[in-house]
């Protein structure tokens, strides 16, 4: 009877411990993976996946995306893009971009499709089709109505002998390593990789179809996009208090005024108002580094002659191309005389001066 109760004893103890332990365990690794520490690292983990599912469709491309490209490329009619769930969201966006860059196309759930949406379909159209399994039944549904019409179909399938890749004409072929998700249930990297592959196919047909800024300004007339592409600079420049001196003013006036300006330069005209030359900031700078700079002297001395100036009929695009090649932030706006007609900041065309854009 002693060894019996020496056995029940330690027994006892023994389960005491251990629930005890996995009592303290479960609270260590709650509290581990809430810590900053944890979080930042399972983010740096889910993001390394995401780019390496990235990659694996990068290193994957060849001649069958060149021929899904060619194919979308020489469709008459729309590009019809279907899927399911998550899939479904990834194409919309893909509808949504390659609508906005020169592919007419629009989204199209399958179940509605089933429903009498597929209606509309030609034979001149060409349906993308998304699904990471290759076997989603509500998509797979509408495959031989599809085919009937005669529409051909490209199909984005992470299985290439899946129903879906089997009847479509090309199949891009979307796996990835693995998911983010810990579980490896929730669609992540696998949609990402979709996400980026349809930008890629958006981004190829724009090169094929020589989609230029004009033809952008088309489908972007509202927001901030239409606004720089159309809005002209006369909408948007400086006409009172212009930071002005002219010839002959002394390099003191003149960097008073430059100051009192409040853009960092200061223009120097004729009696013409014609603009002769320019002083910025840098100018005032390298003069006194090279001991250039005297207070009784005249401007003509230090500014830089014929500055680049704007046009009134130039665009707030072509004026941001300017500056961004001269690495300048002010222009002067001129007529055909290099008359001063006003000022622009840099500023005024990104919407943080006197004009504010929609963000759209």
């Amino acid at each position: 009877m002693p060894i019996l109760h020496l056995i029940k004893y330690i027994y006892k103890t023994v389960r005491k411990t251990m629930t005890a332990i996995h009592s303290y365990s479960k609270k260590y690794t709650e509290s581990t993976q809430t810590s900053p520490e944890y979080l930042l690292k399972l983010a740096h983990e889910v993001l390394t996946i995401e780019m390496d599912g990235i990659e694996t469709i990068r290193e994957r491309l060849g001649n069958t995306f060149v021929e899904a490209l060619l194919l979308l490329s020489s469709c008459k009619g729309r590009v019809i893009v279907t899927g399911v769930g998550k899939s479904g969201l990834v194409g919309r966006k893909i509808a949504a971009t390659f609508s906005s860059t020169g592919t007419p196309a629009f989204f199209m759930h399958p179940v509605e499709g089933a429903h009498g949406d597929i209606g509309s379909l030609k034979s001149s159209d060409l349906i993308l089709s998304i699904s990471n399994s290759g076997e989603t039944p509500e998509l797979n549904a509408i495959v031989p109505t599809i085919k009937s019409f005669g529409t051909p179909m490209i199909a984005l399938t992470s299985v290439l002998n899946s129903t879906l890749a089997k009847a479509a004409n090309v199949v891009l072929h979307t796996e990835v390593p693995k998911e983010a998700c810990p579980h490896g249930l929730a669609p992540t990297a696998s949609t990402t990789a979709v996400l980026a592959l349809g930008d890629a196919i958006a981004v190829c047909l724009m090169s094929l179809k020589s989609f230029t800024e004009k033809d952008f300004l088309r489908y972007h007339p509202g927001g901030m996009l239409g606004q720089r592409l159309t809005l002209s600079v006369t909408e948007v420049m400086r006409t009172d208090g212009l930071p002005t001196v002219h010839l002959g003013t002394s390099q003191c006036n003149a960097l008073k005024t430059l100051d009192k300006g409040g853009l960092g330069v200061v223009l120097i005209i004729d009696k013409k108002n014609t603009v002769c030359g320019i002083i910025t900031d840098g100018d005032v700078r390298r003069s006194i580094c090279y001991n250039r700079l005297k207070q009784d002297a005249p401007v003509e001395q230090i500014m830089t002659p014929r500055p680049k100036c704007g046009k009134p009929q130039d665009t707030i695009a072509i004026l941001l191309d300017i500056m961004e090649q001269k690495a300048i932030t002010v222009l002067p706006i001129v007529d055909d005389n290099y008359k001063l007609l006003g000022i622009v900041h840099i500023h005024d065309l990104l919407g943080k001066g006197t004009i504010i854009f929609s963000d759209r």
